[in-house]
């Protein structure tokens, strides 16, 4: 596969497709059965309170790729992405509950590089809080 998205189309702040994904404890178990992950913190409420987390939260690197998936599906081709790196900012905390948590992630070309690549920035808020900091990738466009 190959980027769909043409560089030559792209301009400096151009917002790629918001999204939002919902994260539920049914998530994170599956997330940790597929990651090798069971740590505590993501399914054990009793637990997470006691090491002083204010619930279940989601697993970082679950978070991380929700949020690429923004410029994944933008790109039309994961392998696009050249590089992807955040820092930790916050907690998903995911109640026990019907509804679990959401992930809103937008993003928007911040620079256009050499060699057909530009530079996507991220946001990812949950719970009216930024998730994720410093949220970048580099993308290589068709």
């Amino acid at each position: 596969m190959t980027a769909k998205v043409s560089y030559d189309e792209v301009e400096v702040g151009t917002e790629l497709p918001a999204q939002s994904f919902p994260v539920t404890r049914d998530t994170l178990v599956r997330y940790a059965g597929a990651s090798g992950d069971f740590n505590p913190i993501h399914w054990n409420e009793r637990f997470a309170k006691d090491v002083g987390l204010p619930d279940v939260i989601a697993h970082g690197m679950f978070t991380m790729a929700e949020a690429i998936r923004v410029v994944t599906d933008w790109a039309g081709d994961p392998g696009a992405v050249a590089e992807y790196g955040v820092r930790f900012t916050r907690p998903v905390v995911v109640p026990d509950d019907d509804k679990g948590a959401t992930i809103e992630v937008s993003a928007k070309v911040a620079a256009k590089l050499e060699d057909r690549t530009v530079r996507v920035d991220l946001t990812a808020v949950s719970a009216g809080q930024k998730v994720l900091g410093m949220s970048r990738a580099l993308v290589r466009l068709a």
